[in-house]
């Protein structure tokens, strides 16, 4: 509807000689529009109508009461109200509660922030990467930060098991030069079994023997609290998002290479929570002092089984041993880059660690004596043939006697 102030403004664009074309092209009118109200043959404005009453009006005080008490439900409210003998529908229940109900609100939490040597958090991430292939993989990472200094530690696995979790651990610790007190994780598969009665978890055995031998203590956080781990998920967010984007790898020895150097990097930095280097806050972590080696060794350690052909595999690649242990069952320990095969507390072989998947690697004289003694580790027993000439001739009638026959 044109307003009266749009038809002067129309006449006075008349009075400077302008065409209706030009002024229907102007304002966007049609002609016959234009002409029409420039000749006065206008319809004046309507006045405000009156709006009607709606079907929800006598149920408003119903529902603001509700809405005092917090219940915004369309749903839950549309119940109510017919249960009052409401006979409208939802889409105008809807739009009147939408002027009431309050923003989303996101619930408060409170800031802990430990002490010296008292907490680490730890953490597994999953993270992808494309091979040589094009094709994208997933690649585990550890995570462990340290609560007051921030410090930060991460490695890359083939696997999620409790031996990696245990073997990232310690190098974790080597890496801080100390233990803390308390280990604060979720309810992760890889050391949680479960909960029990007493709504305690049910801890890994291996775990709870290594934790005890190094006097850590484990803590499960809260369920559906992952803010009570908070700087451990930041801590696996970052390496997601700032460590592995454009990183270019050979193997996960490099990557590990790399990743020890970007944590080296970022523990120098200004924190942005502390205001301080994580480094410089580590020199006053309260650690526990590092064991000595024979306290954890044990736990470096993994069962395996050789197979016939004289293999085990670690990580996805088949290393030999002798073949006199094929079939047995023999231990394996990753060190310095080194992998171990022990047997009844001995070395049997020892190689350099491979990081291609699927890769082979024998060991020196694996097979050498296997045909002479027919793939058997052990002397069978067996009858010996001897001469004719050395076995005495005796009567048939010593065997008689020797029987009883006869007797």
């Amino acid at each position: 509807m044109l307003r009266s102030g749009i038809v002067i403004s129309l006449h006075t664009m008349r009075a400077e000689g302008k065409s209706i074309r030009e002024i229907a092209r102007q304002t966007g009118h049609s002609r016959n529009t234009v002409r029409r109200y420039l000749r006065g043959q206008f319809t004046p404005e309507k006045g405000t109508r009156k709006s009607r009453g709606s079907k929800l009006d006598p149920y408003k005080p119903f529902l603001q009461e509700r809405l005092q008490e917090g219940i915004y439900n369309c749903e839950v409210l549309f119940e109510l109200l017919r249960e009052k003998g409401y006979t409208g529908g939802r889409t105008i229940l809807k739009d009147y509660v939408k002027d009431f109900r309050p923003p989303k609100q996101v619930p408060a939490v409170l800031r802990y922030e430990t002490k010296p040597g008292e907490y680490a958090q730890v953490d597994w991430g999953l993270c992808e990467y494309v091979d040589q292939d094009g094709n994208v993989r997933k690649v585990p990472v550890f995570v462990m930060v340290l609560g007051y200094s921030r410090a930060t530690y991460i490695e890359f696995t083939k696997r999620c098991d409790i031996y990696s979790f245990l073997r990232c651990l310690i190098h974790a610790f080597e890496y801080f030069g100390g233990i803390p007190k308390v280990m604060l994780t979720d309810q992760m598969k890889t050391v949680v079994l479960g909960m029990g009665d007493d709504r305690k978890p049910r801890w890994h055995s291996l775990f709870a023997d290594f934790a005890a031998a190094i006097g850590l203590v484990p803590k499960v956080c809260k369920v559906r609290r992952p803010e009570t781990k908070g700087k451990v998920e930041r801590g696996v967010h970052y390496v997601k998002y700032n460590f592995l984007p454009g990183k270019r790898f050979v193997d996960l020895q490099d990557l590990n290479q790399q990743a020890l150097f970007w944590c080296d990097k970022i523990n120098r930095r200004i924190h942005g929570t502390t205001g301080e280097r994580p480094t410089d806050r580590l020199r006053k972590e309260d650690l526990s002092p590092i064991p000595s080696f024979d306290r954890w060794e044990k736990y470096l350690y993994e069962p395996r089984q050789v197979s016939r052909d004289g293999f085990v595999s670690y990580d996805g690649v088949r290393y030999g041993v002798p073949w006199r242990h094929s079939g047995r069952e023999v231990t394996v320990r990753e060190v310095n880059g080194w992998v171990e095969i022990w047997a009844d507390g001995t070395c049997i072989s020892r190689h350099q660690k491979v990081y291609r998947s699927r890769a082979t690697v024998f060991c020196e004289n694996q097979y050498a004596g296997l045909t002479t003694a027919q793939g058997y580790a052990y002397p069978r027993p067996q009858a010996q043939q001897i001469s004719s000439q050395q076995v005495e001739v005796r009567s048939l009638d010593v065997y008689e006697q020797l029987t009883g026959v006869g007797a």
